[in-house]
């Protein structure tokens, strides 16, 4: 039974919550000429060990900015953690010493960005790029850690991987340069990978190899996986819950499946509306009208509501929680229970 309409249902802090990375009530911010904008704001979730969690939504709501978070990699200045807690399996990243952050990072949590082309060093080898992540981490010398670069290069399924080591990233199509990016990040096989975005720019076939290499990569490590992306296509075929991120929010947490068949936030089912579906509907692709707001643009009460079809006065009077709705999913929607939102097959 989902929560009152307009109620807060108390709910457990994420920092109570079983995983091996717990993010709790995460604020980012950046300076501008009009002050600081609030950029994340108050994102809390859990990951569990070899869970597949995928967080979606436009561009320009905060994905990346959690991730590079939880990565310690947000630029300073002229951003900043302003609050929060990020905790990885016991240890609280947010202000962890540069060395000791820097040994985690690459170690026990790494990252796939968005771009490999831009990701990658022109000037070195790719096997020479992976070898420099493992010696940095693994404290081995050069020729184990080129080995494991050759290794890592076979394993995610680059052909004659002893011979490619020795070529530049610009000798790579996209897709494989993608593959150089998943094999350095499993190069020191961490707890956790966070991959941004990994089928950007790729085309159909080649994000399908990607997906299955992820799914059996993850399989054979044991890793848990961060999935970003705004491709709920990609999330229904890799991950087991979904974050769906807006405006800087987290607007409804849920289970894989059920938010699929019944979305629990107006922007989600937005979001599967404008699924291109094989003969699902006739007449034009539907859209969310309008945009984002910008960080220091918020709208009063519910951010989505400008946007969003069932709003009401009450949307607008106040800024809206995360609502425990039961059945381990959330919705930031004080309408959640007078609506019925329409999901697909």
């Amino acid at each position: 039974m989902s929560a009152a309409a307009g109620s807060v249902v108390a709910q457990p802090s994420a920092r109570e919550a079983p995983g091996i990375l717990v993010v709790d009530e995460l604020e980012v911010q950046f300076a501008t000429e009009r002050g600081w904008a609030t950029v994340v704001d108050d994102v809390s979730f859990s990951l569990a060990a070899g869970e597949t969690l995928g967080l979606v939504g436009e561009s320009g709501s905060g994905k990346s900015v959690t991730c590079l978070a939880v990565m310690g990699l947000i630029p300073s200045p002229p951003g900043r953690v302003a609050r929060g807690s990020i905790v990885l399996d016991g240890v609280e990243l947010v202000g962890l010493p540069k060395r000791r952050l820097e040994y985690i990072r690459g170690n026990d949590v790494a990252m796939i960005f968005q771009e490999p082309m831009t990701s990658l060093n022109p000037a070195f080898t790719v096997g020479d790029q992976i070898a420099e992540t493992v010696r940095r981490h693994q404290k081995v010398g050069r020729r184990k850690a080129m080995a494991r670069a050759v290794e890592m290069l076979g394993t995610v399924g680059i052909p004659n991987p002893g011979r490619r080591a020795g070529s530049y990233p610009h000798e790579f199509s996209g897709g494989m340069r993608q593959r150089v990016m998943i094999a350095m990040a499993l190069s020191c096989e961490p707890k956790v990978l966070i991959a941004d975005e990994p089928t950007t720019a790729l085309d159909v076939t080649i994000q399908a190899q990607v997906i299955e290499l992820l799914r059996s990569t993850l399989a054979d490590f044991g890793m848990s996986l961060l999935l970003v992306t705004h491709d709920l296509g990609v999330v229904a075929d890799l991950c087991d819950r979904v974050l769906v991120m807006y405006a800087g929010q987290l607007v409804e947490e849920s289970e894989i499946h059920a938010l699929y068949s019944r979305p629990e936030h107006p922007y989600t089912s937005a979001l599967l509306e404008a699924m291109p579906q094989i003969g699902a509907r006739s007449g034009r692709l539907a859209s969310i009208p309008g945009i984002t707001p910008a960080p220091w643009a918020m709208p009063r009460g519910c951010r989505f509501h400008p946007r969003c079809g069932y709003a009401q006065p009450k949307c607008t009077e106040r800024p809206i929680a995360l609502l425990d709705i039961g059945s381990g999913r959330k919705s930031r929607c004080i309408r959640v229970d007078e609506i019925e939102l329409g999901g697909v097959e």
